[in-house]
């Protein structure tokens, strides 16, 4: 028995798959709307970096697995033989699961900057990041 329930929107599935990367430990979880965007490819982008790659194989398989189990739709999954880059395709919403220096390289999180920025509070629910976070986070070096 999964302790989430199905989500009933892009956006909750978008905030169901960043709990389960953060139940395998992933770091740096953001998520970005990009439902307002004119020519982006999905309404929302969930970005996370692991430390190894059985982390990352850890983090796909607790997804997919998780679908499956709540009887929806599994996600169509591509990169998961190199493990430095696996995307997890909902559609609407696409997960990104990265190794932390291949995350630095791509920076998609600049790529996409005019996006709305979302993180996950203790308690799992939604929180927005403001610029000024956004900009401490590539100040930190996570993004850099």
């Amino acid at each position: 028995m999964s302790k989430y329930v199905k989500p009933r929107s892009t956006k909750g599935l978008a905030t169901l798959c960043a709990r389960l990367a953060d139940d395998k430990l992933a770091t740096d979880i953001v998520l970005i709307n990009l439902s307002k965007l004119e020519y982006a490819p999905a309404d929302f982008f969930v970005i996370c970096s692991c430390d190894s790659e059985p982390q990352v194989e850890a983090v796909v398989s607790n997804i997919d697995r998780s679908f499956r189990n709540m009887g929806l739709i599994p996600p169509r999954i591509e990169g998961l033989g190199a493990k430095d880059w696996v995307l997890l395709d909902f559609f609407d919403v696409v997960v990104h699961v990265f190794l932390k220096d291949t995350r630095n390289y791509y920076k998609l999180e600049k790529l996409w900057g005019d996006g709305s920025f979302f993180g996950l509070n203790n308690e799992g629910e939604l929180k927005k990041i403001t610029d000024k976070q956004f900009l401490q986070m590539i100040k930190d070096k996570v993004l850099d």
